[in-house]
């Protein structure tokens, strides 16, 4: 073959910028021309994927650094803090129950020795009134005692003249009276 010959079978020399020309030609842009070759992208992309967790896995294994044993110890010292704080608020709620069940024995001991009080009082008070009774009872006695005295008193100041049978009288019959009036005014006292 000669290089006529190979000059005509040869393609024709590529314009760039009849490239785009050509397309608009045709009425498509450059984005719908890659667009149509849609396994040339997706094939594109997954080599960037593969290529992206491929380096991940070479630069773990090349620094040593795992996440998972990390992340274990990590969570396990989390699993123990949250233990311990739990055994700590148990301990402190069995601190706080029995605080509680002290404050209210105490509070129940106070309750029954005011009870106790209040009993105590209200009997003090009844032994009050009853000695304030048996008080104005005496001094009633007393009263009635001093107002017959006197008229006892009012009747011997009366004239001689009755004063001088009576003294003729035994003294037997004056003393008989003196425990007849003595036994009246203590049964006047004991009825009260």
């Amino acid at each position: 073959m000669t290089t006529s010959h190979l000059q005509n079978t040869a393609l024709p020399p590529i314009d760039d910028e009849a490239l785009p020309r050509a397309s608009l030609r045709r009425g498509r842009s450059p984005l719908q021309e890659i667009g149509q070759q849609p396994i040339l992208i997706t094939a594109v992309a997954l080599v960037l994927v593969i290529v992206g967790i491929g380096s991940i896995f070479a630069w773990r294994a090349y620094s040593g650094n795992t996440p998972e044993p990390e992340r274990l110890t990590a969570s396990r010292l989390q699993q123990a803090r949250v233990a311990q704080a739990s055994e700590q608020i148990i301990e402190k709620t069995k601190g706080i129950e029995a605080t509680q069940q002290q404050s209210i024995d105490q509070l129940q001991v106070v309750q029954d020795q005011l009870q106790t009080m209040q009993r105590l009082l209200t009997a003090q008070q009844n032994d009050t009134r009853k000695l304030t009774e048996q008080v104005g009872t005496l001094t009633t006695t007393l009263d009635n005692l001093r107002q017959s005295f006197a008229s006892t008193t009012a009747g011997d100041d009366k004239p001689a003249a009755r004063e001088a049978p009576r003294r003729s009288r035994s003294r037997a019959t004056v003393n008989n009276r003196n425990r007849t009036k003595a036994a009246a005014v203590q049964q006047r006292r004991r009825s009260r």
